[in-house]
């Protein structure tokens, strides 16, 4: 059992899987399931989906690929089985009670599920990074789950990121994480309660905008109670009838009006203030479903060539994070590892993290929320482009962006990376459309945020223009980002990384030349290694050439005006990827403080291209 803060989740312990949806009680049902393969796919014939005991033992929420999960096989398995018995002390851990509906969620599973609760099936879902729920029926004093996992190794058109796609492991591609990868839990809620909710907070209309989805439409009476404080103090409150399944109410925040007194209410990296709100949905004839969520006050933009935050111009001091542990891959330890992640990139100097290839788990972005980090939020690419990879990215990026939508941290959305799935994008009409069609798609459902549409390579019309370059001679890198001038040869011809940078329309290639460059990926620098495999995109042979080449390469990508920030690769070791500024274990391979001051620029260091 688990008892969660009610009205004051900016206080949370960071445990709870689903951060700005919080109630009192809950239970985590990870731990010890039943396991098997099922490499013939015979698993339904044989009667697995209910009463057949599985051979295996699996440590849930570990992929199985994983030491963690106690498996750690790496082959090839497409389809996984999974079983638990729920009994009377979880289904009370959970807070359940008469009238009450009994909810099971799944964090994530990769990539395919289907559900099963006493041989009944109750659910299909399809994405490997997005949640989803079950209503348990009649659930007693117990009953058992079944849970059927497909996750195709060969199947190109699937978003899947890094996970590679050969047996073995290689080069940028990681050991595939499969199957329950985040928290499988329960809580017990009122018929009708609260199923989603999300902010769009507006500061120059001093109003937050909270919409509410309903588990059903409501009956007569049903009321709506919304309090935000700051601390304890009450900044609005406000009462509104419910009358259908999906709400909308617009919450004035006065104290948002004070201009001279703004800075105490906005979020910020320098200043993360959260907003705590308390939410009570009153039904007429049954218990108050009371939930508690946070929000943050802040505006991203950019203009004058940089990016705006809260109407500022804010250097974007990027690390690339790849999200994988050694021992549990794209699953996190803990909780715990995620605030650790979050505080190492605060502390080696960081602003904003660029999440590559991953969604992450929502406990990461709470952390970024409360201490203060930004976030790029990267789509997982697919390896083809096709009908079936168009139409399961565009399903699946909904759901992320519904999913994370209200976390103030979350600064840039990224559905394409380095042209992944669309390799042709800058000769295929085809593939141009649907990476523009993604970038509106975006617009559409997130009017609040910046939105890049293909990281680092071939652009159509984004809100940043981003380059990759791994040049490694800090000479030459300021060189060719030093001056505008420099950027703007880029654009025209073909970028020092190799690839045109403009392939829109007219219109876009217009739009998108004037916005603000950043060098997204730079860097990757790795100590040689003894290692088969091991490798970085410039090979040094000790800690002390480590260092002297990174005072260099963060010298050339701060000494200049023309771009509006960077993004270095990257933040830890990951596998045989061996060019992180920690190690896989997140042992920091320098003094933090040597590295805090490289990306501070408190080294003096300066990189003139007259050096040549």
């Amino acid at each position: 059992m688990h008892d969660s803060p009610g009205v004051a989740p900016s206080e949370q312990d960071g445990t709870y899987p689903r951060p700005q949806l919080v109630r009192a009680r809950w239970t985590d049902l990870g731990g010890a399931w039943e396991f098997d393969y099922d490499d013939a796919d015979e698993g339904r014939e044989r009667g697995w989906t209910t009463g057949h005991p599985l051979a295996r033992t699996i440590t849930v929420p570990f992929p199985p690929e994983s030491r963690a999960s106690g498996i750690g096989d790496t082959g090839y398995h497409s389809v996984l089985w999974y079983r638990r018995l729920v009994g009377a002390a979880d289904i009370a851990a959970a807070g359940h009670e008469a009238g009450h509906e009994l909810l099971l969620h799944f964090g994530a599973v990769d990539y395919r599920a289907d559900v099963w609760v006493n041989g009944t099936h109750l659910a299909s879902h399809e994405g490997g990074h997005t949640p989803f729920t079950v209503t348990v029926p009649r659930p007693g004093d117990g009953f058992e789950i079944v849970v059927r996992a497909e996750d195709d190794p060969h199947d190109l058109g699937q978003p899947r990121g890094k996970q590679d796609w050969a047996e073995h492991r290689h080069v940028v591609w990681y050991d595939r994480t499969s199957g329950i990868w985040q928290p499988v839990w329960l809580e017990s809620v009122p018929a009708a309660h609260i199923a989603h909710l999300s902010w769009r907070p507006d500061v120059a209309r001093a109003e937050a905008e909270l919409t509410i989805e309903l588990s059903e439409r409501p009956p007569a009476g049903t009321r709506l109670r919304v309090a935000l404080r700051r601390g304890d103090e009450l900044l609005a409150e406000q009462t509104v009838a419910v009358s259908e399944s999906r709400t909308r109410t617009v919450i004035t925040v006065e104290a948002l009006r004070n201009g001279q007194a703004l800075g105490d209410l906005l979020w910020s990296p320098d200043r993360p203030t959260l907003i705590d709100a308390s939410i009570e949905l009153e039904v007429p004839g049954q218990q108050s479903d009371v939930v508690g969520s946070y929000l943050g006050f802040r505006q991203v933009g950019e203009g004058g060539g940089r990016f705006l935050l809260n109407e500022r111009p804010y250097e974007i001091r990027g690390v690339l994070s790849q999200g994988y542990w050694p021992e549990s891959h794209l699953a996190a330890p803990g909780a715990g590892a995620l605030r650790a992640e979050v505080e190492l990139i605060r502390e080696l100097g960081f602003t904003t993290v660029r999440v590559h290839q991953k969604i992450e788990d929502p406990r990461f972005l709470y952390w970024a929320d409360r201490l203060g980090v930004l976030v790029w939020e990267e789509m997982p690419s697919a390896y083809e482009f096709s009908a079936t990879a168009s139409a399961r990215l565009i399903a699946e990026w909904t759901e992320v962006i519904r999913r994370d939508g209200s976390h103030p941290s979350i600064a840039v959305w990224v559905p394409f990376n380095e042209s992944w799935g669309v390799h042709q994008l800058a000769t295929d009409p085809e593939q141009q459309q649907l990476v523009r069609a993604v970038f509106h798609l975006t617009k559409a459902l997130d009017g609040t945020r910046l939105v890049i549409s293909n990281d680092g390579w071939e652009h159509t019309c984004s809100d940043l223009l981003t380059f990759h370059d791994y040049e490694n001679d800090a000479v030459q890198l300021l060189a060719s980002y030093g001056t505008a001038d420099a950027v703007r040869a880029c654009l025209e011809g073909i970028a020092p990384s190799g690839r045109r940078m403009l392939v829109g329309t007219p219109e876009e290639c217009a739009r998108t030349a004037a916005k603000p460059a950043v060098l997204s990926e730079f860097g990757g620098v790795s100590i040689e290694a003894s290692e088969d495999g091991a490798w970085g995109y410039r090979l040094v042979e000790s800690h002390e050439q480590l260092e002297q080449h990174l005072v260099g390469l963060f010298a050339a990508a701060r000494g200049t005006d023309s771009l509006a920030g960077w993004c270095y690769t990257q933040l830890t070791d990951t596998a045989q990827e061996t060019n992180g500024l920690t190690d896989e274990l997140r042992v920091p391979k320098l003094p933090v403080e040597r590295i805090r001051a490289m990306v501070r620029g408190e080294e003096h260091t300066p990189v003139s291209v007259d050096q040549r």
